[in-house]
C-alpha cells in the first residue's frame, strides 16, 4: 500500500496507478504526482507566487544577460556615467517610459537598474544552489540514518548536532573574512555544505516510520538491495516533506545572503547582490531612499513568493490540511439543531467542500 504524504491511503489498482475514488482525490487511475499538481493549481496564490518568481528571474535575466550573452538594457551594471538628474530615478518621469535611469543612479554614476538586476541574478543563484546542495547531504544523511538505525543512526545525528550549533552566519563570516569575500558561486555551495540539517532530520524521522510499512517488507522479502528499498521503494513516499523543506529553505537562503553580504563577508562588489546594495547605500537612506527601497523590495519579493510557493506545496502534499474558513467554523443556529438538520456549518466540510 502507498501513500501521498500526510493523506489516506491510496489503494493500489491492477494495471498500475491508486484507486483514490474512494478518498475524493481524483478518478481511479490518477498517478500521484497528478494528484498533488491538481491540489497545488487550487491554491491561486501560491500559483500567482510561482509565476511573479518565474517572471521576475527571467526580466532580470533578459535585462542585463548573463555571462556572455548580452542583454537587452544599455547598461551594464559596471559601466560608470555622469550623473542624471542628480542620480534619481527616471521611472515613469515620461509617461510609462522607463527613462535613461529608471531606478536612478549611485554615488558613482552606476545604473541603478542594472546593478539591481544583477543582485537579483546573484541572489536567485545563491537561493537555488543553497536548495540543491542542502537538500542532496540532507536526504543522503537522513535517508542512511533512518534506514539503517543503530550505530550509524546515533553517529550522524551526532555529526548533524555539531553542525546545528555552528550558526551559518558565522561560519560564513569567517570564511568570507579570511578569503576576502566571495563570489556567489562560492557562498552558495559554503552555505549549502552548513543548511542540511533540519532536511536530514525530517527525512531520517520519514525514514523510521516508512521504513516499518508493509511494501517496504515485501520488498526485503522479494530480495531487493538496501539501495533499491531507500531509493525506489521508501524515498518517493517521502518526497512531499523534501520538496517543502527544500522550498522553505530556500526562502530562508535569500535572507541569510542579504546578511553576509551586508556584513561586508558575501558578495563584494564590483559584483552586485541585493544586501551589498543595501549595505553600500545605507547612509543615504534619508538622502537618496530609492537606493535601499528598491533592493529591499526585490529582497521581501522573491523570500515571500517562494514562501508562497512552499505552503501551496505543503497544502498539496497534506490534503488533511484545510484552510481556515468561517463559513464552515460558524455556530448554528437553535433551528438547524432541533430541526435534525446536517451540521455543515461546525467544521464539517459541506457536500460540494469534499
Amino acid at each position: 500500500m502507498s501513500t501521498i504524504q500526510g493523506g489516506s491511503p491510496l489503494e493500489p489498482r491492477v494495471g498500475g496507478g491508486f484507486d483514490t475514488s474512494s478518498t475524493g482525490a481524483g478518478p481511479a487511475g490518477e498517478s500521484q504526482g497528478r494528484i498533488v499538481f491538481r491540489r497545488f493549481l487550487r491554491n491561486r496564490v501560491s500559483v500567482v507566487a510561482f509565476f511573479l518568481y518565474l517572471a521576475l528571474v527571467v526580466f532580470a535575466v533578459s535585462a542585463i544577460g548573463l555571462g556572455p550573452i548580452p542583454g537587452w538594457w544599455h547598461y551594464g551594471y559596471t559601466e560608470l556615467g555622469p550623473q542624471v538628474n542628480q542620480g534619481e530615478p527616471t521611472l515613469f518621469a515620461n509617461g510609462l517610459t522607463f527613462g535613461d535611469h529608471p531606478f536612478g543612479q549611485d554615488r558613482i554614476g552606476r545604473d541603478y537598474f542594472a546593478l539591481t538586476m544583477r543582485g537579483i541574478q546573484n541572489s536567485v543563484l545563491v537561493m537555488l544552489v543553497i536548495g540543491i546542495f542542502a537538500t542532496i547531504l540532507g536526504v543522503v544523511v537522513g535517508a542512511i540514518a533512518g534506514y539503517f538505525r543503530g550505530w550509524v543512526d546515533a553517529a550522524l545525528m551526532r555529526i548533524t548536532d555539531i553542525f546545528i550549533v555552528i550558526p551559518a552566519l558565522v561560519i560564513g563570516a569567517v570564511v568570507g573574512k579570511t578569503s576576502n569575500g566571495l563570489g556567489a558561486p562560492g557562498l552558495a555551495i559554503l552555505l549549502g555544505l552548513v543548511s542540511w540539517m533540519i532536511i536530514a532530520r525530517l527525512v531520517r524521522g520519514e525514514f523510521l516510520t516508512l521504513r516499518e510499512r508493509e511494501f517496504v517488507e515485501a520488498a526485503r522479502v522479494a530480495g531487493a538491495s538496501d539501495a533499491r528499498i531507500i531509493f525506489r521503494h521508501i524515498l518517493p513516499n517521502a518526497v512531499g516533506v523534501i520538496i517543502v523543506s527544500s522550498t522553505l529553505l530556500i526562502a530562508s537562503a535569500i535572507l541569510l545572503e542579504t546578511a553576509l553580504s551586508y556584513l561586508g563577508y558575501g558578495i563584494k562588489s564590483p559584483d552586485s547582490s541585493l544586501g551589498l546594495l543595501i549595505s553600500l547605500n545605507q547612509s543615504a537612506f534619508s538622502t537618496r531612499p530609492w537606493l535601499f527601497w528598491w533592493p529591499a523590495s526585490f529582497i521581501v519579493i522573491l523570500a515571500l513568493c517562494v514562501n508562497f510557493v512552499g505552503d501551496g506545496l505543503r497544502d498539496a502534499f497534506d490534503p488533511q490540511q484545510r484552510r481556515f474558513s468561517p463559513r464552515r467554523t460558524r455556530e448554528p443556529d437553535d433551528a438547524q439543531l432541533f430541526a435534525g438538520q446536517p451540521l455543515t456549518g461546525v467544521g464539517l466540510p459541506s457536500e460540494g467542500e469534499r
